[in-house]
């Protein structure tokens, strides 16, 4: 038995389930810069794509949890690895007629925005299965520490997707072939659940949390799982949480728009083959995700930091990471950027998401994890266009104009928030 009071093959399992949705989305995202350019379509248009399907994940996946709630959790997890399946091989499949030539660029990317939306309908709904299924069958410690994993297989994901993408583009598929492979790895784990997984006849009831949309650098899924079913509502206007959640749809918001862009700054300043322009943005994503999770799994734990320290520093490192990463003309001052923007917005977002939790009672846990993942949710929206608009007007503008966001919010949390929350222990 593993140390969370499930067997290793099982919690294997559900690692896995998360892993591949993960890793496929975020692979997705490190190619679309350059299949988006090789068919010629508008930057814009492959921002919306990935709005669209951000806003059918934020609706759908608090219906996925709470029908998480009742027995079918592991018919929910079916679902979920369908939708994603049926997504990659719709997109994929789109993608390389419109490479081939085969199909009109207007119709290739209406394709593809039907299958992103198909996944954020159903993809949605593996995560919350997944995550409620494991706090049905653990308890206390052991199921805070079981979440916490399954939580940074999100994390890992966005290492591993962008990592080994490159490795499956191949001929006649080319830059769509990735999106076919992932859809494979996804039918592999569906049929490991349909064989190896038992039937859902938990122990406990437990709410399923709410899981933020996977994205690259992205927030981790947020657990709401351990509240009372009777909690009381919270109200968004809550003087407790309110600054809370203005700050994370501020600092959201500068981080949704830093990774709208950064696939195309990385064409646009190498001036390279669209084919070596993808091994250069896979290097500068991971270089990105590592220096998130630097920070979540190294930093964190060691400095003791409270959520408005986190906050101010946090955002002041992604201040200066957008800066620098705007204005590099190379590849290395790309990843340098990069990499310290990832760090700071990887301080921030604990630091928001902590400090709402902090801020009300223990009752009221599931309804502030609630609003921190629709916070979190609604910065993938609207930002992503709005990022690609203001890169229109130059190239660096979108990044200088997030630095100065992110400045900005650091000098307000400092001057108006209280200093008197307590510090995130190791």
């Amino acid at each position: 038995m593993s140390g969370f009071g499930l067997s290793r093959e099982r919690f294997a399992l559900l690692f896995s389930v998360m892993l591949v949705a993960a890793a496929g989305n975020t692979a997705m995202q490190s190619l679309l810069p350059a299949i988006g350019r090789h068919l010629g379509v508008a930057d814009l248009w492959v921002a919306i794509a990935f709005s669209l399907s951000a806003i059918a994940w934020v609706v759908m996946a608090p219906v996925w949890a709470q029908r998480a709630d009742h027995r079918g959790r592991r018919a929910l997890m079916r679902l979920g690895l369908i939708g994603f399946i049926t997504s990659m091989l719709i997109c994929g499949g789109a993608l390389a007629l419109g490479l081939a030539h085969v199909l009109g660029t207007t119709l290739v990317f209406a394709i593809f925005i039907f299958g992103r939306s198909f996944y954020g309908i159903f993809g949605s709904a593996s995560p919350s299965a997944v995550q409620a299924y494991v706090a049905a069958r653990t308890d206390g410690e052991a199921r805070t520490s079981a979440l916490a994993v399954l939580a940074s297989s999100f994390g890992l994901g966005t290492i591993i997707g962008p990592a080994i993408a490159p490795l499956f583009i191949f001929p006649p598929l080319g830059l769509s072939a990735p999106l076919i492979v992932f859809a494979g790895i996804g039918v592999i784990v569906l049929a490991w659940i349909i064989l190896r997984l038992p039937d859902d006849t938990p122990r406990n009831r437990a709410t399923g949390p709410i899981v933020a949309y996977p994205s690259i650098g992205g927030p981790d899924a947020v657990s709401g799982g351990e509240a009372e079913r009777g909690a009381a509502r919270l109200r968004w206007k809550d003087p407790r949480v309110l600054p809370w959640t203005i700050i994370g749809f501020a600092g959201g918001h500068g981080q949704a728009i830093l990774l709208s862009v950064i696939g195309f700054l990385v064409i646009d300043k190498l001036r390279v083959p669209l084919a070596d322009a993808q091994h250069w943005i896979a290097i500068v994503l991971i270089s990105g995700a590592m220096a998130s999770l630097l920070a979540q799994w190294g930093l964190i734990p060691r400095l003791g930091l409270s959520p408005r320290q986190l906050v101010i520093w946090g955002s002041l490192a992604a201040a200066a990471g957008c800066v620098v990463t705007g204005l590099a003309d190379s590849a290395y001052g790309m990843i340098l950027g990069f990499s310290l923007a990832s760090l700071g917005f990887g301080l921030f977002r604990p630091g928001f998401t902590s400090g709402a939790s902090l801020a009300v009672g223990l009752a009221e846990q599931n309804a502030v994890a609630g609003q921190v993942t629709s916070v979190n949710g609604m910065a993938y929206i609207g930002a992503p266009a709005l990022g690609l608009w203001l890169y229109g007007f130059g190239l660096a503008l979108p990044l200088l104009l997030t630095g100065v966001l992110m400045t900005g919010l650091a000098i307000v949390t400092a001057l108006r928030l209280k200093a008197d929350s307590p510090a995130i222990s190791p």
